[in-house]
């Protein structure tokens, strides 16, 4: 089968190749893979900025739909459903024990032994043909399309991050990034009732969308956010900031934003791996600083929002790519070229998956 391969844990090293097709056992199904969106987590990889072995080849990609191909002994789905052959899913790429401390204490997101797609050992989503736990599917309905289904995982990582950031109605707040997380936090956070709800990033084209979906948008490039942010609250700064960037300053900024007593929530993932804020700025503010870690137990609530149309998951979408030009599709989203948000790969052609549908 065709894969998207890292070959070589050097920036770029990434290219379609022909990869075994994958077997399964007892409680896995074989998942045809329709659709897989580009994460910053990839674009990490793809430029090296990873600070763990990947030990190539190694098939990435984890945000995903497809459809059941076939079933093992047991397999069933995560609301404990027997799946069968045909059935359309999104799909959770984390894999938890579920029986370790944190998972019992149902933490399956900081789970001890837990595996991922797209982390070695585990291949990732960018394939044809992916092998999964049946409990880690989810079935969806033909209302919602493939892409859809797919960014159900980053809609679930922005649920988790607004989650975390306890917001209560009239909660003033700040997102730092408007990249899909972003887009997709500031989205969330307007469901559960903050007003107003600033975002900062330096992509005019992010920004217009942020507008569109209710964000009061703050170009950093233009301005310095901190002091607009400030000077729009008088003073007081924002109840909660939600940092979904991990670019120069954000962090820092994310407090100095921030009303005494104040939360903050850090999403973003660093290239360089390092967390630096100023610590007198946190400690006399006695902020409350919260990282997130992915999510948990929240795709059927995902799928809620989606079905629903509470959240505008197509809206992010900027760039469609066929398996063959996954290449292509990388070295443009890496690089921030033709105002792009979200790439979307996919591995079926159109015309198979509204075959499949019927």
């Amino acid at each position: 089968m065709k894969a998207v391969v890292l070959y070589k844990q050097e920036a770029g090293c990434v290219d379609v190749r022909e990869m075994p097709r994958p077997t399964i056992g007892a409680g896995d199904v074989l998942v045809e893979v329709e659709t897989a969106g580009i994460c910053g987590s990839e674009i990490h990889i793809y430029h090296n900025e990873v600070t763990y072995k990947l030990n190539p080849p190694l098939i990435l990609g984890h945000e995903f739909s497809g459809v059941v191909e076939a079933v093992g002994p047991d397999a069933v789905d995560g609301r404990f459903e027997p799946l069968k052959p045909g059935t359309r899913v999104a799909v959770d790429p984390a894999q938890p024990c579920g029986r370790c401390e944190l998972c019992e204490q149902g933490h399956p997101n900081l789970c001890r032994r837990l595996h991922f797609c797209g982390n070695y050992p585990d291949g990732g989503s960018f394939c044809e043909w992916l092998h999964m736990p049946a409990r880690s599917c989810f079935a969806v309905p033909n209302s919602l399309e493939d892409t859809e289904a797919a960014l159900l995982e980053p809609l679930g990582v922005a649920i988790h991050a607004v989650d975390l950031a306890k917001i209560k109605v009239a909660h003033s707040l700040a997102v730092l990034g408007a990249g899909p997380i972003g887009l997709l936090i500031l989205q969330v956070a307007r469901l559960a009732g903050a007003d107003p709800i600033f975002i900062t990033d330096k992509f005019p084209w992010r920004l217009k969308l942020a507008q569109r979906w209710g964000g009061l948008p703050v170009n950093c490039d233009q301005n310095d956010p901190v002091r607009q942010i400030v000077r729009e609250t008088r003073g007081r700064g924002v109840d909660v900031v939600i940092e979904a960037a991990w670019g120069d300053r954000s962090v820092e900024q994310a407090a100095e934003m921030a009303r005494l007593g104040g939360r903050v929530v850090l999403v973003g993932i660093p290239g360089d791996d390092r967390l630096a804020l100023k610590h007198s700025t946190a400690r006399r503010k006695g902020l409350t600083l919260v990282l997130s870690r992915r999510m948990k137990h929240i795709y059927p609530r995902a799928l809620r929002l989606a079905e629903r149309g509470l959240v505008d998951l197509k809206g992010l979408v900027s760039h469609r790519f066929p398996l063959r030009r996954a290449v292509a599709a990388f070295r443009l989203n890496a690089a921030y070229r033709d105002q792009v948000v979200k790439v979307m790969v996919e591995s079926a052609a159109p015309l198979g998956r509204a075959q499949r549908r019927r």
